[in-house]
């Protein structure tokens, strides 16, 4: 099972006041519904099928008709009204008085925040996705035919600070929402609460994870660094110590020199911690730093001198 299907199954079991239903049931026909000798709806999912059932039934007291249909390649639920279209279907802000569409609901269907978070629910249910947090990206997705559809739900998101966005498609438009937080946010306010245990759960694993990792190639990335600079350092001594001799150069350089060809693979920091305890004479790692600057001064110049 999907994780979609598992969120969809979830908040099919939920139900609110008849305000939330009909925003909930405005969503759902406004993308989702077909006219033909009544109001069809169909489904793959059994759960909102029976979700649909019980909302139209409990809302407007109507004959409601369900039937499974075996198609070839799957099989999906049909739920059928046959009654009460107009009422419906204007109560519902999908036609307005003239029977003409209205390409946005009116204003009356999201008068309150419980009606906002029905319809948002609605929507998830008639055309939303959502991949599982375990996969490799985070994705919430709605499939809408008409762009000022598309909008309004997107403006709807961007009410609860999500961060929704919109696209053109082949056929129709996207609205979708990418940030992992966000997309917890979501499933909070449709009322997914076990989706959001599940989500968090992993999301909190994956970033743990991904933290371990950046700092695991941080360390990596500084380890090749001191590496790189400690060859770097041996290989001006052994210069200076070709040409000049280390015991020319001044005391604390030339001991420096010394504990470097001695201790190649140590960081500066151990390096200064080690010649700090070997030598009771503290010396700081930029003391040590500054040391080695003076080193590749000389072995600078010696080349330019062989040169």
């Amino acid at each position: 099972m999907s994780f979609t299907t598992r969120v969809k199954n979830e908040i099919s079991n939920n139900y609110s006041n008849k305000n939330a239903n009909i925003a909930e049931l405005s969503a759902i026909v406004r993308n989702s519904y077909h006219l033909e000798n009544g109001l069809e709806l169909i489904t793959e999912n059994s759960t909102i099928c029976k979700h649909l059932y019980n909302l139209f039934k409990e809302t407007y007291n109507i004959n409601v008709k369900t039937e499974i249909i075996n198609n070839k390649t799957k099989r999906v639920y049909w739920v059928f009204i046959p009654d009460k279209l107009d009422i419906i279907l204007k109560d519902l802000g999908v036609l307005d008085n003239n029977h003409e569409y209205l390409k946005t609901p009116p204003t009356y269907i999201l008068e309150s925040e419980d009606e906002k978070r029905a319809y948002l629910k609605g929507i998830f249910l008639a055309t939303g996705s959502c991949n599982d947090p375990k996969t490799s990206m985070y994705h919430l997705e709605f499939k809408i035919d008409y762009l000022e559809e598309a909008n309004f739900v997107s403006n709807l998101l961007n009410e609860f600070y999500l961060n929704s966005k919109v696209i053109n498609r082949d056929k129709g438009y996207m609205v979708y929402v990418k940030e992992a937080e966000k997309i917890g946010d979501f499933l909070r306010i449709i009322e997914a609460s076990l989706a959001v245990m599940y989500y968090e759960d992993i999301r909190i694993y994956r970033d743990h994870k991904n933290m371990t990792n950046r700092l695991n190639n941080c360390e990596q990335a500084n380890f090749e660094k001191s590496m790189l600079t400690s060859s770097k350092q041996v290989e001006d001594i052994n210069l200076i110590k070709d040409v000049i001799g280390i015991e020319a150069l001044d005391t604390k350089i030339e001991e420096a020199a010394r504990y470097r060809l001695k201790y190649p693979e140590s960081s500066l920091e151990e390096l200064s911690q080690i010649m700090t305890l070997e030598t009771g004479v503290p010396i700081t790692k930029s003391g040590l730093n500054h040391r080695f600057r003076k080193i590749k001064e000389i072995a600078n110049r010696i080349r330019e001198n062989q040169k």
